[in-house]
């Protein structure tokens, strides 16, 4: 953590102290630097991981730089997934009453008048992609006096697929404005995105805090059948201390996977893209105060949960990837804490899980599983330009 104070960086006493009353002191490093160009209107591109501190690193700067006769809304905060829409949001809400600032949440699964109309009232929109470029083609909100711009997680936005929507988004937004990109990444497509939207940005780089550094995990494989999938995942359950966080592929499939695991007597919840808002955020609240221990999620729902005390990440179903993979297991081992990685692997599935397995280092867990790593997919373009793999 840095040893800097947030007035020395440029933070008004008024918003200083509104951090203090919830005992942040001295900034993260991301925020350390970020802080002293956002505050000055240049444009960010910050690489920063989950857990980094980032979102103060751009809530500041907003609060700071907006006030309450800007025509409105004036801020706007795009976020992939709805999850992270809420605590964004949150984070500001904590700030903005220092400048008599609206904050408004724009996402999917709630009614859309009452939304629009919060949204029209707001001085900063918090918003997912698919919402807010459907009000906007309503014209129930206007984007013509944003003068400030921030993509959030902007490598899992482009994950999920949200580049066209983002890139009509920007189109509606005036070019004299301030950008701010925060992610985990700024190669390839992120990179190719913030030079589109930026102008002379300051380049920024930062790990996570001492105090939210990652810990170890140990990653198993475990061979299982169709037959015995269901009874295994029990057995894992049952011998994890903590919160066990369960991925599947499909949003079917954690329906029914929280019903068959009911049928055992081990209460889950379920959590994909097609439940309601509310009933999202209720099985989020059971699942991070304990009050059910198992979280069946699809990947996409599962983007933009940082809960530090998942003990156990288990791929129900394989991720079809290295960076699914990846994202997964870094749901665990969180805050220095240890963690556990468990995949499951059915026999049509270990040529492709293999693979997975040793390119992410991997490979001896997979071996001491009793399975054997497939060789590498070799791909090769004929004469004719037809793909091919072996």
């Amino acid at each position: 953590m840095s040893q800097q104070s947030f007035r020395g960086l440029g933070v008004s006493a008024h918003v200083a102290d509104a951090l203090a009353a919830r005992s942040i002191h001295e900034p993260f490093a991301i925020q350390a630097l970020a802080l002293p160009d956002a505050l000055a209107g240049l444009d960010v591109l910050a690489k920063s991981p989950t857990g980094s501190g980032k979102t103060l690193a751009f809530a500041v700067p907003i609060v700071e730089r907006t006030t309450a006769r800007d025509r409105r809304p004036s801020a706007l905060v795009l976020v992939p997934p709805r999850e992270l829409a809420g605590q964004v949001t949150e984070e500001l809400r904590s700030l903005a009453p220092v400048k008599d600032l609206r904050v408004a949440a724009v996402y999917g699964g709630v009614p859309i008048k009452s939304q629009a109309a919060k949204a029209r009232a707001a001085h900063v929109l918090v918003a997912t992609p698919g919402r807010l470029e459907d009000l906007a083609q309503r014209k129930l909100v206007d984007l013509s006096q944003i003068r400030i711009l921030v993509l959030d997680e902007a490598d899992r936005m482009l994950d999920m697929g949200f580049r066209p929507q983002v890139d009509r988004i920007v189109r509606r937004l005036p070019r004299n404005r301030q950008t701010m990109f925060f992610s985990a990444t700024l190669d390839g497509e992120v990179g190719e995105l913030a030079r589109a939207y930026t102008s002379s940005p300051s380049r920024l780089e930062a790990g996570a805090p001492a105090d939210r550094t990652e810990g170890e995990i140990e990653h198993r494989f475990v061979p299982v059948s169709v037959d015995t999938k269901v009874e295994t995942l029990v057995e894992h359950i049952r011998a994890a201390d903590g919160l066990t966080l369960v991925f599947v592929r499909t949003k079917r499939g954690a329906d029914r996977l929280a019903l068959k695991l009911a049928r055992h007597d081990v209460r889950a919840e379920a959590l994909h893209g097609d439940l309601s808002q509310r009933t999202r955020q209720r099985a989020l609240e059971r699942f991070e105060t304990g009050k059910v221990a198992v979280l069946v999620a699809t990947d996409v729902a599962a983007r933009g949960l940082d809960i530090d005390d998942i003990e156990h990440v288990i791929n129900f179903d394989p991720p079809e990837e290295d960076k699914g993979y990846l994202h997964r297991t870094g749901r665990t081992g969180r805050a220095g804490r240890s963690g556990i990685a468990v995949t499951f692997v059915l026999p049509d599935q270990q040529a492709d899980a293999s693979r997975v397995a040793s390119r992410l280092g991997h490979r001896e867990q997979f071996e001491e599983a009793g399975m054997h790593t497939a060789r590498p997919r070799l791909v090769y373009t004929s004469r004719r330009g037809r793909r091919s793999k072996w």
